[in-house]
C-alpha cells in the first residue's frame, strides 16, 4: 500500500530538521549549508521494503542525479523509513549501492555518502557519541557529485580534519547535549559546541 502524503511531509521533515540541526547546525558538515540554502537538495522518500527494492529506487535516483543541472539539484537524499532498520542490513545494502554505481558507470562522477539511525563506526562501541556524526532520523543514503565534493574541499581550509572536528564536537555535546540539541533546548549561537 503506497505511503500517504502526510506520512512523507512526515519523514521529509524529520530527515530537514536533522539536516538543519545536526549536519548544518553542528557544521558537521561544512559543505552542506550552501546546498540547502540554494534548495538544490532532492529529497526521496523510498517505500521500499526490502533491500531488493532500495537498490530499484537508488538506481533511479542516481539517474536522476546524473542527469539534473547541477545547479538545480547539486545532492540527493534517498531516505528509507521501511526497511534496512537493521545497521548490518543497510551496511549490505550500501554494499550493493556501491556496485551499482560501479555498473552504472558513475564512478567518479557520484559518490553515496551513508546515515543510519543506528550508525557505528568500526572499532566503537553502539552507544559511542562519536556514532552520532552519521545518526540520521531514518537509513538514507546521499547522493553527492565527485565535482562538488572537490570544489567544496578545495574552498574549506583544513577538510581533512573535519572527522576529528566532529569527533570532538560529538564528545563536547555528550548523549545529553546531543538530546537537548536535537529538541532544540540549546541555543546555536553561542554554546561551544563548534
Amino acid at each position: 500500500m503506497p505511503m500517504s502524503t502526510a506520512a512523507i511531509e512526515a519523514i521529509e521533515t524529520a530527515t530537514r530538521h536533522w539536516l538543519t540541526r545536526a549536519v548544518i547546525g553542528l557544521n558537521l558538515c561544512p559543505f552542506a549549508k550552501a546546498v540547502y540554502v540554494k534548495r538544490q537538495i532532492r529529497y526521496v522518500v523510498s517505500e521500499a521494503q526490502t533491500a531488493e527494492d532500495v537498490i530499484g529506487d537508488l538506481e533511479q535516483a542516481l539517474r536522476v542525479l546524473a542527469d539534473a543541472d547541477p545547479e538545480v539539484v547539486d545532492t540527493t537524499l534517498v531516505i528509507v523509513p521501511n526497511a534496512l532498520a537493521d545497521f548490518l542490513d543497510y551496511n549490505d545494502c550500501l554494499y550493493l549501492a556501491e556496485r551499482l554505481l560501479k555498473r552504472m558507470r558513475l564512478v567518479g562522477e557520484l559518490q553515496i555518502a551513508s546515515f543510519h539511525p543506528d550508525y557505528q563506526f568500526e572499532g566503537t562501541a553502539p552507544d559511542d557519541i562519536e556514532n552520532y556524526t552519521n545518526r540520521s532520523p531514518y537509513p538514507i543514503f546521499h547522493l553527492l557529485r565527485e565535482d562538488s565534493i572537490e570544489r567544496a574541499v578545495a574552498a574549506f581550509p583544513d577538510a581533512s580534519d573535519i572527522y576529528e572536528r566532529n569527533q570532538a564536537t560529538m564528545r563536547r555535546l555528550g548523549h545529553e547535549g546531543w538530546r537537548k540539541w536535537m529538541r532544540k533546548e540549546m541555543p546555536e549561537a553561542g554554546d561551544g559546541t563548534s
